[in-house]
């Protein structure tokens, strides 16, 4: 397992915005993807990116937030607008090393080899 390094998390008032980075160790062919656990809910999908640069965004998350990737410095970022207190949870940043993303289970936890250690995101109302 390669563990990625996440930064970016904090407090924001809602409507407020933040991004999060995470450094990987330089995949080539990747699917990467974005997830997070709230209290007490089981961890979930948030956006998803391929290396053939196709997205997947949870329905929450749509219109809002954004994913990419600096590939020349191996970096994953979530750009988050318009956060909302719903938003509140403790996101991971995770990637598997393939040709772009199962079209099937790309927004499962499951699919994924590779994890960051997690970053808190809270948003107050």
């Amino acid at each position: 397992q390669v563990q990625m390094v996440e930064s970016g998390g904090g407090s924001v008032q809602s409507g407020g915005s933040l991004r999060l980075s995470c450094v990987d160790p330089g995949y080539t062919e990747y699917c990467m993807g974005w997830f997070r656990q709230a209290p007490g809910k089981e961890r979930e999908g948030v956006a998803v990116l391929s290396n053939y640069g196709g997205t997947k965004y949870a329905d929450s998350v749509k219109d809002r937030f954004t994913i990419s990737r600096d590939n020349a410095n191996n970096t994953l970022y979530l750009q988050m607008s318009n956060l909302k207190p719903e938003d509140t949870a403790i996101y991971y940043c995770a990637a598997v090393a393939r040709s772009g993303c199962p079209i099937m289970t790309s927004m499962s936890q499951n699919t994924y080899s590779d994890w960051g250690q997690g970053t808190q995101v809270t948003v107050s109302s």
